[in-house]
């Protein structure tokens, strides 16, 4: 049994590393979140299995809006096991310590007695879930941006919807098609089968068997940092079904190895 004790900001490699264990313990300074698209590619290290695995289409929401996740909500939408405040973390870890056996029930209600109920705020986007599935549940990012668009015309502007398009209107034309196809497909896959379609559309990012994408995201946001990213295709329409399909073929190269990963005797865990 793995237990992560997340307190602080888990994004990317780190979502990765401490989703996929059986326990996950957060605490009111956690920060989740999985930008990839912002920076040309998509989310990966496993994001198709543990977020397609929460409430609705609440996974296609985050890996297509990069929205971030304090660690009440991500207790309340599944992410989390458990949380536990600040405080009490060293107390919880020490205890951890002291525990000789692998059973979950005994490492859970270990756990359970550190742990402290917790309440959404209003403005948290699982308060809006109905309105997060019908426009997510669409079948293109084309008929997703329009069903949001819509929902301001007859109800309003509000802000996560305003955020929402906003980051999906900056990210990367491509990277927002391959997470969509990705998350659906990892909806009925193994987590094996999510990790090597995610490590093979990497290698397609940098490889640039596409295009420069991820090269000119890292450029924008990481090192120039003017925002002003120069995506290619540009916009949603011009990115064809085909363009996707390249990044979920193999490589095409004899040098090239497909993802090996360790034979486990252990089951995935369960979100």
């Amino acid at each position: 049994m793995k237990v992560s004790l997340i307190n602080g900001v888990v994004m990317g490699g780190g979502a990765g590393l401490s989703m996929n264990t059986n326990f996950r313990v957060v605490t009111e300074r956690t920060v989740f979140a999985m930008p990839e698209a912002s920076i040309g590619l998509s989310p990966d290290v496993g994001a198709s299995y543990f977020l397609s695995r929460l409430p609705g289409h609440f996974g296609e929401y985050l890996g297509l809006t990069g929205r971030r996740l304090n660690g009440a909500e991500m207790f309340k939408c599944g992410l989390a096991t458990h949380f536990v405040p600040s405080k009490k973390l060293n107390l919880l870890e020490k205890a951890l310590y002291s525990v000789t056996t692998s059973d979950s029930s005994t490492i859970t209600a270990l756990i359970d007695k550190f742990t402290e109920i917790v309440y959404l705020k209003e403005g948290s986007p699982l308060k809006r879930l109905d309105t997060i599935n019908k426009c997510f549940s669409k079948g293109t990012v084309e008929e997703i941006v329009l069903s949001l668009e819509k929902e301001i015309e007859v109800n309003g502007t509000e802000k996560w919807i305003a955020d929402a398009l906003n980051y999906m209107r900056g990210s990367c034309p491509t990277s927002l098609k391959i997470w969509l196809r990705s998350v659906r497909e990892g909806r009925v896959q193994s987590i094996e089968q999510c990790l090597n379609r995610d490590y093979n559309i990497s290698c397609h990012s940098l490889r640039r068997t596409v295009s420069n994408d991820f090269y000119e995201g890292s450029r924008a946001k990481l090192f120039d940092k003017d925002n002003k990213a120069m995506w290619d295709p540009p916009k949603l329409e011009l990115v064809s079904e085909e363009m996707v399909d390249r990044y979920f073929r193999e490589v095409e190269d004899e040098n090239w190895e497909r993802l090996h990963l360790p034979r486990r005797s252990n089951l995935p865990c369960k979100l």
